[in-house]
């Protein structure tokens, strides 16, 4: 019973804590960004564009023009976010002339995933996906049905691992991505996420077929924003296609 509580409230505070409904991105000076790469950054379930403020400094100061996309994500569904954020994306960076790139956390890297899948991106780049979901959520499974479900909306409800599912419907990549998985030593969470996790998603869950790289740091699913280690490697592989090696 510690176990399941342990997780319910590792949810509860991933997702509510910090959560404002924020729909705006930070915006930047146009003639700046035009000599530069873009990162497309996006945030994950119940956050908002502010939440990835440490992460985009990090890669601001390794000589990119960072765009900070927000959402609501905790009372749309997958395709009403996804109609929200291709407006915003389609706004800044489809006329950019530089390379365009994409890092998404969690659901926003899903999103990622959900936006090239329907949209076309001249200058497209390379994808860095952190803690993302991507062949569905046990923990998304165990909870469908609860009243935390009820909460975190319909979306959450989404990200199981049955073949319905929205992880499920997106298609293999068909551009450079890499993939960083969390991984912490507490095994409080094994009965809901079997094998090793971030607290929140299996490390096994975040793999995809066509994954150009692939890394575990030790680290948690809501932490991983503010790691720089992970801030480290994702700007290794926007550079060189890789990650470093540990």
């Amino acid at each position: 019973m510690k176990k399941l509580f342990s997780l319910i409230f590792t949810i509860l505070l991933v997702t509510l804590v910090t959560f404002k409904a924020a729909n705006a991105w930070f915006n930047h000076n146009d003639e700046v960004a035009e000599n530069k790469e873009i990162i497309v950054l996006l945030h994950g379930l119940g956050r908002s564009n502010t939440s990835m403020w440490l992460l985009a400094s990090r890669l601001e100061d390794a000589g990119y023009y960072v765009q900070r996309v927000g959402y609501s994500s905790l009372h749309q569904k997958p395709d009403e976010i996804l109609q929200d954020i291709s407006l915003q994306i389609n706004q800044c960076c489809q006329n950019h002339t530089q390379n365009v790139n994409f890092v998404g956390h969690s659901l926003g890297g899903l999103m990622v995933r959900a936006y090239l899948q329907n949209n076309k991106v001249d200058k497209l780049g390379r994808v860095v996906l952190l803690g993302t979901p991507n062949k569905g959520s046990k923990a998304a499974d165990h909870f469908n049905n609860s009243w935390l479900m009820d909460i975190l909306g319909p979306t959450a409800k989404a990200l199981g691992t049955d073949d319905k599912s929205f992880p499920q419907s997106l298609k293999p990549p068909y551009y450079p991505v890499g993939i960083i998985a969390g991984e912490l030593k507490s095994k409080l969470n094994d009965t809901v996420i079997p094998g090793k996790d971030d607290g929140l998603v299996s490390v096994e869950a975040t793999k995809i077929d066509g994954m150009t790289d692939f890394i575990i740091i030790e680290t948690g699913h809501s932490m991983m924003r503010y790691d720089s280690e992970v801030a480290d490697q994702t700007i290794e592989f926007i550079k060189n296609g890789v990650f470093k090696e540990k």
